[in-house]
């Protein structure tokens, strides 16, 4: 076994740039796919939760069948689902790019299990502050508003951070419908220059460095909204 050479990512492409250019690009692409799928993740994925746990069965329901639907169908087969199979269905879509398709799908898939942790957190409650709110005068989504849902996020942002990383980790599948992001870019890097040892260490430990900033930012986020009393909550 040869010696590593990490000056590889100095040597030019062919295209007017060099690896480690083409690898800073593939992690903006795999951050830029992350963070906009973990925004559709979180918004969707709010709703579906409270829609699960409010006293009416068909809305109930709705969120159910959404949860089931998106957590049963492998993530990459939902990839290819958006990419060949909507757009064929809904024609408009034919003029989204395919960067979006992706966002859209890793973004709904993620929602389903942010739902859950939503719907959890929101179970977890005593059941007697939604009573309180509503015999305080306020309305079923004011109480979702004002009583449950700021606390019942303090609740779930431990495991929404462990969601918030597998994002990072998940957007690799984007390599399938050639987004050029980090996966990608490992693949044909290490054909045009036979050095994979350093080209998927690389790549690596940008991935590391992508969920741990994550890990370390909401674990900041979860000490900043932590209640005063509460375990870890300080005075």
């Amino acid at each position: 076994m040869g010696k590593w050479d990490w000056q590889v990512f100095l040597q030019d492409t062919g295209g007017g740039q060099t690896y480690l250019e083409w690898l800073m690009s593939a992690w903006g692409w795999t951050l830029s796919v992350a963070l906009l799928s973990l925004v559709v993740a979180l918004v969707v994925g709010s709703l579906i939760g409270i829609l699960r746990t409010v006293p009416n069965k068909g809305v109930a329901l709705f969120g159910e069948c959404w949860v089931e639907l998106f957590r049963n169908i492998p993530l990459l087969v939902q990839i290819f689902l958006w990419y060949h199979v909507i757009p064929s269905l809904f024609l408009s879509l034919r003029a989204v790019p395919s960067f979006l398709l992706v966002v859209f799908a890793l973004g709904f898939f993620t929602s389903a299990r942010v739902a859950e942790q939503v719907k959890a957190g929101i179970n977890a409650l005593p059941k007697g502050q939604r009573y309180a709110g509503l015999a305080m005068g306020l309305t079923l989504p004011q109480t979702y508003r004002y009583v449950l849902l700021p606390m019942a996020f303090r609740i779930v942002i431990p495991p929404l951070t462990s969601e918030s990383m597998n994002i990072i980790k998940n957007s690799s599948v984007a390599f399938a419908v050639s987004i050029s992001e980090m996966t990608m870019f490992a693949m044909q890097a290490q054909e045009e220059t036979s050095r994979g040892i350093e080209v998927y260490l690389a790549v690596t430990g940008l991935y590391f460095i992508s969920a741990f900033a994550i890990n370390r930012l909401a674990l900041l986020i979860e000490h900043k909204v932590q209640v005063p009393g509460t375990l870890g909550g300080g005075k």
